[in-house]
């Protein structure tokens, strides 16, 4: 039986490193080209990172070159862990850390596409050297075996394992359309046990809360949905089709409330806001590309339009 030379330690970094390259680039005349050496020095690298492990991390053929399941993983860890070691390198060296390489971060659909699209170009026009990957699904994510480096979350956040970093909220208000409530009066409280209602899952079934401007009690109001939903999108457009009253983010029926499509039920109170933080797993060292997202998150949020800043702690 063949015995495998170990790796000498000292030369295990560049076999995580050299991997991230070839993925990243697509080839392994292009990572070899990145990384000022030659592609068989390349493929031994390659070779000698999958004896390591004892898996196959690439399938390779004539015309392309896709990862193995383990190779996903893999390639995951080996992101954060270079990261982490050039973090390391250049805090003990004293260095200027510039923020370079790949981002990759989850946000909701509907919040993302929308309000986190502006903060997200800006920040990329300050980052020249950073590569986001723009995740848009309304899911919580595996952050390691994922390799996603964090997650917006519009909601509130109950996760131990996870740092979560407040960073604005989300004004939530009653609507319908005026075919909806017709002569009703929109500020009376009865108007809303009579109405249908269009349910959003993901905050609230069959039961709202609405808060008053001037800090009085709640009002709690029991209804029964027509529709239940997890998307803003449909809620939204229900609400226009006439469907039911609905809780949204104020955002979203902004333009259909000026032009008269939509009005808003007890203009005088609110549902409870959404906050909505930042997220990332808890990590020893924090890649400068993410420290930098974070610093941009927290500075524009609370000034995007719909959103506002959170209240202090009491």
């Amino acid at each position: 039986m063949t015995s495998i030379s170990p790796v000498p330690s000292a030369d295990r970094i560049d076999l995580p490193r050299t991997f991230v390259r070839i993925v990243e680039s697509g080839s392994l005349s292009a990572a070899a080209a990145q990384l000022g050496t030659t592609q068989p020095t390349v493929s031994r690298r390659l070779q000698a990172l999958e004896r390591l492990f004892g898996l196959q991390l690439l399938k390779r053929s004539t015309h392309r070159m896709t990862l193995t399941e383990d190779g996903e993983r893999c390639f995951a860890h080996a992101e954060a862990l270079v990261a982490d070691w050039d973090a390391i390198q250049a805090d003990l060296r004293g260095e200027v850390n510039v923020p370079r390489g790949r981002l990759r971060v989850l946000v909701p659909h509907a919040f993302g596409q929308a309000q986190l699209l502006a903060p997200m170009l800006q920040f990329l026009a300050r980052h020249p050297e950073i590569n986001l990957e723009w995740i848009l699904e309304d899911r919580h994510p595996d952050f390691i075996a994922e390799g996603i480096d964090c997650a917006i979350r519009v909601g509130t956040v109950d996760a131990p394992h996870l740092v979560a970093v407040p960073l604005a909220e989300v004004p939530r208000i009653v609507i319908a359309s005026p075919q909806l409530i017709g002569e009703a009066d929109p500020r009376d409280p009865a108007l809303l046990t009579t109405v249908p209602w269009i349910a959003l899952t993901t905050y609230y079934r069959d039961r709202i809360t609405l808060l008053p401007d001037d800090g009085g009690p709640a009002l709690q109001i029991a209804i029964q949905p027509r529709l239940f939903t997890d998307n803003l999108f449909v809620v939204r457009e229900a609400a226009l089709a006439g469907l039911g009253a609905a809780v949204v983010s104020a955002w979203l029926v902004e333009e259909a409330l000026r032009a008269g499509r939509l009005i808003r039920l007890m203009p005088e109170r609110e549902a409870p806001p959404l906050p909505v933080h930042l997220v990332y797993p808890s990590t020893r060292q924090m890649p400068s590309r993410l420290r930098a997202f974070i610093d941009a998150m927290k500075a524009s949020l609370p000034h995007t339009h719909g959103m506002r800043r959170l209240p202090p702690p009491r």
